[in-house]
């Protein structure tokens, strides 16, 4: 008798947004476990035994973390002693890269430019919360935009709502940096212009995966 063969589920931005939420949960685990242990001998063993990668703690995998540690420090030591050379155009060409990624990543050196002009918007609340977000959003674009051949359009939509969220946290910040004072009426403007330009850009592409993934999968 034959077996019933099921075909498998394309994944829709949904399922891959849930994906997503799981996948910050164990970073942010991550990052509380290496904050805690980062000064302990046996940190690695301790932070692989709470986040249940018992696959590390055999044998095979303590020499894996200790021959990754070795190659990191080698690497190190070589990029200490080489002199710094300039990129090549042709390193420059290798890769296409998409304009809303583009302008979302000068954004975020527009931002850095202006911190070091204004360096009490280093320590402002707001201030912080516009860097971090815009630098959020431009990562979480590389992440949907690194490749034109788009195959899992769910995640692509996916990676776009949060990048679009952060947009509207930094898009808050600015807002709250005006009010307190932190930025004058020019740049809060500038900023303001910069930030709604990613936000409509940003939303008119999910709307174009959008209608590709309905096309593509009848949906």
């Amino acid at each position: 008798m034959a077996e019933d063969s099921q075909p498998e589920k394309i994944w829709d931005e949904y399922d891959w947004e849930r994906f997503l939420q799981q996948q910050d949960r164990k970073t942010e685990r991550y990052m509380e476990l290496l904050e805690r242990y980062i000064d302990h001998p046996h940190r690695d063993q301790l932070i692989a035994r709470e986040m249940g990668w018992t696959h590390l703690l055999n044998d095979d995998g303590l020499k894996w973390a200790e021959s990754v540690d070795e190659l990191f420090e080698d690497e190190a030591d070589d990029l200490g002693n080489e002199p710094a050379v300039p990129a090549s155009d042709e390193d420059d060409t290798s890769f296409e890269v998409h304009p809303l990624y583009e302008t979302a990543l000068a954004l975020t050196v527009w931002i850095d430019r202006l911190f070091e002009e204004e360096s009490a918007l280093q320590n402002s609340p707001a201030g912080v919360k516009l860097s971090t977000q815009a630098a959020i959003a431009s990562a979480k674009l590389a992440a949907a935009l690194s490749d034109d051949d788009v195959d899992e359009i769910g995640m692509t939509i996916a990676y776009l709502k949060r990048a679009l969220k952060a947009v509207s946290l930094a898009m808050d910040a600015g807002a709250q940096l005006r009010k307190d004072g932190g930025l004058s009426v020019d740049r809060s403007a500038t900023l303001t212009q910069r930030l709604f330009q990613i936000r409509d850009a940003v939303i008119e592409l999910m709307g174009s995966y959008r209608a590709e993934f309905r096309r593509r999968h009848n949906a």
